[in-house]
């Protein structure tokens, strides 16, 4: 085996050094999207003990006024692509129309909807533990114009 030469092992440690600074720097001043260079909150939080935890869902009403689930088999859209753009869709509900129309495409001969909505069910947690008790809340619904 090579011994590794001084400009070799100058190169490591510099790297190394490098490596070391940009961990710092994304440690203290960093965020999620600098990952692994930054902190990743999602693994290094915890929410406290009696926090309520939400379930997000989508949800429709059609013409015969049945409950109509809008998650990913139905509509294709996943649960984190709604989650992500919640803000934009409270600001702006008519573009769940877009979710009326992938729920259109995958089931044409379905009943219509009338009614496109955002629910989250905030579930009841006590001492880190469900306790079977939820509320639902709408935070954002658009009727269906056609």
């Amino acid at each position: 085996m090579d011994a590794l030469t001084s400009r070799g092992r100058t190169a490591r440690v510099a790297v190394t050094a490098l490596g070391l600074a940009v961990l710092l720097a994304g440690t203290i001043w960093g965020v999620d999207d600098h990952f692994p260079f930054g902190p990743f909150r999602m693994y290094s939080t915890s929410d406290p003990a009696d926090a309520d935890a939400p379930d997000t869902r989508v949800e429709g009403v059609d013409l015969s006024g049945n409950l109509v689930d809008l998650g990913e088999r139905a509509t294709g859209i996943r649960r984190a692509e709604i989650e992500g753009q919640q803000s934009r869709y409270v600001a702006d509900p008519s573009r769940l129309r877009e979710v009326a129309e992938a729920y259109d495409r995958r089931h044409p001969d379905a009943p219509e909807l009338t009614e496109v909505r955002i629910v989250i069910r905030w579930h009841d947690i006590t001492d880190r533990r469900p306790t079977g008790r939820w509320v639902d809340e709408t935070v954002v619904s658009w009727q269906v114009t056609r």
